[in-house]
């Protein structure tokens, strides 16, 4: 049986007891805004409903990308006000993907960047085309890998390794990315969608409660990071709206190299008056009338 239902950002198909959810926002390379989090995460949710879905699979529309992360129209509305509104929707769809009891896949092509990765970290398995590439760019564009990105990394592969990947935004090939552990399988592009569903077929042949207890089990350890997640939201919300994300964002949109250095040279003018009022005895309290 065929199951489709109606979203606007994102296609949802229920066939041969696989649910398929595709971003669909190809013009933007699957970059994702808030409406797009909200219908992602009621598909996943959806599938609770259908307890003869073996698996979901989330991947991206067109040929180009996977997700190219978070949709800098959209973030660029963010600040410490409302961020709230945009890193709830990002842990929302996070405990959905890790929630519901049926394995979850990530089948990627093309671009695999930002927040659109931190969608593949938060997959029980991986699965890419041979064009796949994948990273996290925050430092280039002023954002903040802090809801999934900082907590999953490490544990995958190792902590020197993930730093390199944060700090100097270094990408990875599907073929690296299966080397180090980041992705579980590369296959030509041409073979993707069947390998996938080669993938679930082979779910569909074992106990759905054995899966549904040992996902829960596998996810203990790293269920307990939640307190992460929390303190890596509130570090976010403090990015948004900063003169600084938007130089990024606004220099990726433009086309050209951010100038961060502006705002290091600003805080070590107002550091070096700090020093220099301490150094004099300005911090004290003046005298009473």
């Amino acid at each position: 049986m065929t199951l489709e239902r109606n979203y606007k950002e994102i296609l949802f198909e229920a066939k041969d007891d696989v649910a398929w959810i595709t971003i669909n926002r190809p013009d933007v390379l699957n970059a994702f805004r808030e409406q797009t989090l909200d219908e992602l995460t009621a598909a996943i949710r959806s599938t609770r409903e259908d307890p003869s879905l073996v698996a979901a699979v989330i991947t991206g529309a067109g040929d180009k990308a996977f997700s190219a992360g978070g949709d800098f129209h959209a973030m660029m509305k963010l600040n410490r006000a409302n961020a709230v509104h945009w890193n709830d929707r990002m842990l929302g769809l996070a405990m959905a993907i890790r929630g519901v009891p049926i394995p979850v896949i990530a089948m990627v092509h093309g671009h695999c960047m930002g927040g659109g990765h931190e969608i593949a970290l938060w997959c029980d398995l991986v699965i890419s085309a041979d064009d796949g590439r994948f990273g996290q760019t925050g430092a280039r564009v002023g954002a903040c890998p802090t809801v999934g990105a900082t907590q999953y990394i490490p544990r995958l592969i190792g902590d020197r390794l993930a730093k390199e990947m944060i700090f100097l935004c270094r990408t990875f090939s599907a073929e690296e990315a299966v080397e180090i552990g980041l992705i579980n399988k590369v296959v030509p592009k041409a073979r993707l969608r069947e390998q996938t569903e080669a993938w679930c077929q082979q779910i569909k042949g074992y106990s759905g409660q054995t899966i549904r207890a040992t996902k829960k089990s596998l996810n203990f350890e790293s269920d307990q990071l939640y307190a992460s997640w929390q303190q890596g939201m509130e570090l976010l919300a403090e990015i948004w709206g900063s003169e600084e994300s938007l130089e990024g964002m606004n220099a990726f949109l433009e086309k050209r190299e951010p100038d961060f250095q502006k705002f290091r040279r600003e805080r070590k003018e107002k550091v070096e008056r700090y020093l220099e009022d301490l150094a004099y005895d300005r911090n004290r309290a003046p005298p009473k009338a």
